[in-house]
């Protein structure tokens, strides 16, 4: 993304309402994603906490939205000091900015900026939520958004795309949030959850997804949006960068959805649909730091190895121990770190900026600026992350009691239920009995290891059990 003052005119920028459109349109785009990725994750929880999640989300929108106009949006994109954080006065509030006043050397209003970028603040501790689920009480999770928004996302926001930001006059390319976005949101997710914990029965207990089609549905949000969030950050639509990013963006996402599948269905014999919503992200993911400086041709082989590496990266919690509850971890922080080093490798030097790759004859300066990103992104969100999670653990407590989460966290949380089911139409989950029912089980066990745990029948039915007294 460019930041303030990158590009150099021949004559004194004036506002562009076709271009103030197009933005303002763009921000509505990557506000839907905070609600899509409500939707996909509240999909992939069970259901007594599918109300829990959904909420997570959600309000991110309320506390990130209120920081920022307060004081967020001028840490992350004021003046910049010591190349580490930005401050200007007039951006407190945003009480200091005239109506028409433009963002530096562009053709939008600065208010039309800071909106945009507004978005991309909000959704991006809405991610982290995913690793979290079934156990963190809701207050402390608000108050982590917070906290962690302040002393996180808004000043990596400016290394990496505010005018003097330390990464951003390195070199390091993030078209739109592979290390700012989706790389800090994956390793905080694993700096919180090595300090909370594990879900209760986790390795032991099924715990797989209680409502596909609402996962589908989120993740097509997501994608729909996922379009404002990467064209929209050039900014404008004045020399083409934006419709490649747009086309890379798409292209990129299929490739990775179809190479997820294709080791699915290696490995354990089955397309899920899971799979191919996961894959999808794992392709918005990768192409969003790389797609404004390769080409279509470079964007394919960027999502089909986003895919891949990310299917195989949602296991590793089990190898490991780390209870990543939705895969953020495996998708969000392997997907980020792909895409912004595989710009080192299929950066064109054609679209956005001259950078070259190394498959492009830019040898390995750019891959080298590119993993100086990936590395100090990753550690300070880890370390810091996992600092705020402590604190806040020793202080108010992050979890909810185990009986809590044993029955389910939505009503202990929220004094409700995501579905009624003693109402007319309602009734009990039966298991599928038929001879395909049987015969299609050990496919569902095996792609079971990877996403969920191990399938355990007696386990299932004490769980089934649970939740039928739970919703009585």
């Amino acid at each position: 993304m460019p930041p303030g003052i990158s590009t150099l005119a021949a004559q004194t920028p004036t506002l562009s309402a076709a271009n103030t459109g197009f933005m303002l349109i763009c921000s509505a785009l990557v506000m839907l994603m905070t609600p899509g990725l409500a939707f996909f994750y509240g999909g992939m929880v069970r259901v007594k906490s599918t109300l829990n999640m959904l909420m997570m989300s959600f309000i991110s929108l309320g506390i990130v939205t209120v920081l920022w106009v307060l004081y967020g949006f001028s840490l992350a994109f004021g003046t910049d000091s010591g190349s580490l954080i930005g401050w200007s006065s007039d951006y407190v509030g945003l009480s200091g900015l005239g109506l028409t006043e433009l963002w530096d050397g562009y053709t939008i209003p600065v208010y039309v900026f800071a909106v945009f970028q507004l978005m991309f603040a909000v959704l991006t501790p809405a991610l982290i939520s995913g690793a979290l689920a079934d156990r963190v009480k809701f207050t402390a999770w608000a108050l982590f958004v917070a906290l962690w928004a302040t002393v996180v996302y808004f000043p990596v926001a400016h290394w990496v795309w505010g005018s003097g930001g330390w990464l951003f006059e390195m070199g390091v390319i993030d078209f739109a949030g592979g290390t700012a976005v989706h790389i800090n949101a994956g390793a905080a997710a694993l700096g919180v959850i090595l300090v909370i914990g594990k879900r209760v029965g986790f390795k032991k207990d099924p715990m797989r997804p209680h409502s596909l089609p609402l996962v589908m549905l989120g993740a097509g949000l997501l994608w729909f949006g996922w379009f404002g969030f990467n064209a929209g950050s050039w900014l404008g639509n004045d020399d083409g960068v934006g419709a490649v990013m747009f086309l890379n963006t798409q292209v990129a996402t299929a490739a990775a959805m179809l190479a997820w599948l294709a080791y699915e269905k290696v490995r354990h014999g089955a397309c899920t649909t899971l799979g191919a919503a996961s894959g999808a992200v794992a392709g918005l993911v990768a192409i969003t730091p790389a797609g404004g400086s390769c080409s279509p041709l470079g964007a394919i082989a960027i999502g089909a190895i986003a895919g891949v590496l990310c299917a195989m990266a949602v296991g590793l919690k089990f190898k490991f121990g780390y209870d990543d509850s939705l895969d953020v971890i495996g998708v969000h922080l392997v997907g980020g770190v792909a895409g912004s080093l595989l710009v080192g490798l299929f950066a064109t030097g054609g679209v956005q900026s001259d950078a070259k790759g190394l498959f492009y004859g830019g040898g390995f300066e750019q891959l080298g600026k590119q993993t100086v990103g990936v590395v100090a992104v990753l550690a300070y969100s880890l370390l810091v992350s996992a600092a705020l999670a402590f604190v806040l653990d020793k202080t108010v407590g992050m979890r909810v009691d185990e009986d809590v989460e044993v029955a389910g966290i939505d009503r202990q949380e929220h004094a409700e239920t995501a579905y009624d089911f003693s109402g007319a139409g309602g009734g009990t989950h039966n298991r599928m009995t038929t001879p395909a029912a049987t015969e299609a089980r050990p496919a569902a066990d095996r792609l079971d290891a990877d996403r969920t745990e191990p399938g355990r029948t007696d386990t299932d039915r004490a769980e089934a059990g649970r939740n039928k007294k739970v919703d009585a």
